[in-house]
């Protein structure tokens, strides 16, 4: 199945390296008058021009994450900043032998105007609107690509995950699970209500099961209890319904109890009639499930005569066709789907987080059931999705071990990269330069 793939954990600090589409390459910039050089790496100059263009750009990139937004000659300075560590990265590239094919770029120029809605010949011209060129915009992401390689080659190596941390994230996550679906045993007793039963009846019921109910929180035997007054067949067994998962009981039950500490007694009333209700056992559950997804698509390659606008175009036609009944997705799938899921008309299986690339799943994880994505652009070509099922399926104790290692990985990742692109930093030759008076 060509969409499964192990979720990089490569994660959105790529991002702040990346260089705007329509700037100039360093190399290319205009130095006059109105602009200046402000530091050298490298022999590699940076403008005045660069840092002012960069500092708006990460101004909107902390706001996305969240961070503190430095103003005035700081947010200046942090954008200066960044442009030297990128500046030393791609230097470090460069020696090492980091290269990027060019097709790599044409798909990256592709990826880019589907994610404007525009054409790559619009988008050409857009860069040359705004000042650019078109051989610098691809110069740029030809840049930003040879940054996230270089970071695939260097980073994932140093971080260190040990088993300790492995354990203590599984414990965590073990912990976690006692507030969603923990593992409970509940002591019952029922006072049966007959359906037809007048009220005076109904209340004598009600107050046996007050005085069991009381006995009970006094201390009186549970299952001395359960035997001589529970209507109930788990009578015999002292009134114990069992160990299992908290959905595993009625939700009735659950949400009495669920503030309930060990040992305590509660009555609730039901249909059937009222209920002694005591929390016998409460702990983690052994059993951790994940949300598995069951979906279908459609999948275009562009190329030959196949561009990504005309596949996109293509997918949303056979979406309308689709959603008014006039077209079968699966009968779709097998006559159009380029991927080895077409014969079995898109179906995907079941499958768990992270198998598939992070751009598909982000999307599919968003759908409702039955509803068709709008067009979505992969590495692997251009989609149509459709979530059919949902469920929760256990995981064994070394998947969780994976998901733990995967997990600390992702938490690792910034900080480790940060440090390795000071270490680069710290070995390049840096000048900064004053203003012009």
């Amino acid at each position: 199945m060509i969409l499964t793939h192990t979720r990089s954990y490569l994660t959105a600090v790529i991002l702040l390296c990346a260089l705007s589409v329509g700037a100039q390459t360093l190399t290319e910039a205009k130095i006059d008058g109105r602009d200046f050089i402000v530091a050298v790496v490298d022999s590699v100059p940076i403008t005045n021009h660069d840092v002012r263009t960069r500092a708006p750009q990460l101004r909107e990139q902390l706001k996305q994450q969240g961070r503190a937004i430095p103003e005035g000659e700081a947010l200046l300075k942090a954008a200066l900043d960044r442009l030297i560590v990128e500046k030393a990265l791609l230097q470090f590239a460069k020696e090492t032998g980091v290269t990027i094919e060019d097709e790599a770029v044409s798909q990256a120029e592709q990826r880019l105007a589907a994610q404007s809605q525009i054409t790559v010949a619009q988008l050409h011209k857009k860069a040359i609107t705004e000042g650019s060129s078109v051989d610098r915009l691809q110069q740029n992401l030809r840049d930003q690509l040879t940054l996230q390689r270089l970071t695939e080659r260097n980073v994932p190596s140093r971080i260190k995950i040990s088993d300790s941390e492995i354990d203590q994230a599984v414990r965590e996550r073990l912990n976690a699970s006692m507030g969603t679906n923990p593992d409970i045993e509940l002591g019952h007793i029922l006072i049966a209500v007959p359906e037809k039963a007048s009220d005076s009846e109904v209340a004598a019921l009600q107050s046996k099961a007050q005085t069991v109910l009381a006995n009970a929180k006094r201390g009186d035997d549970f299952a001395r209890l359960a035997k001589d007054f529970s209507d109930s067949p788990d009578r015999e067994k002292g009134g114990l319904m069992g160990l299992r998962p908290a959905s595993r009981y009625p939700t009735l039950f659950v949400e009495a109890t669920n503030k309930l500490a060990v040992g305590d007694i509660t009555l609730i009333r039901s249909g059937a009639g009222f209920h002694v209700l005591k929390l016998v056992t409460k702990r983690a559950s052994s059993v951790v499930t994940i949300t598995q997804t069951h979906a279908r698509h459609i999948l275009l390659r562009p190329g030959g005569q196949l561009s990504q606008t005309t596949a996109r175009a293509q997918l949303a036609d056979y979406k309308r066709q689709i959603e008014a009944s006039k077209a079968d997705f699966a009968k779709l799938a097998r006559e159009h789907s380029q991927d080895a899921s077409g014969p079995d008309g898109g179906d995907l299986g079941w499958v768990s987080p992270g198998m598939f690339v992070p751009e598909f799943e982000e999307v599919m994880n968003k759908l409702q059931l039955g509803q068709i994505a709008d067009p979505v652009i992969s590495r692997f070509g251009v989609h149509l999705i459709q979530v059919l099922e949902r469920r929760e399926a256990p995981i064994s104790e070394r998947e969780l071990r994976d998901m733990a290692r995967g997990s600390l990985r992702e938490k690792k990742f910034e900080e480790t990269y940060q440090l390795w692109a000071q270490e680069v930093r710290g070995r390049a030759y840096v000048e900064y330069r004053d203003a012009p008076q």
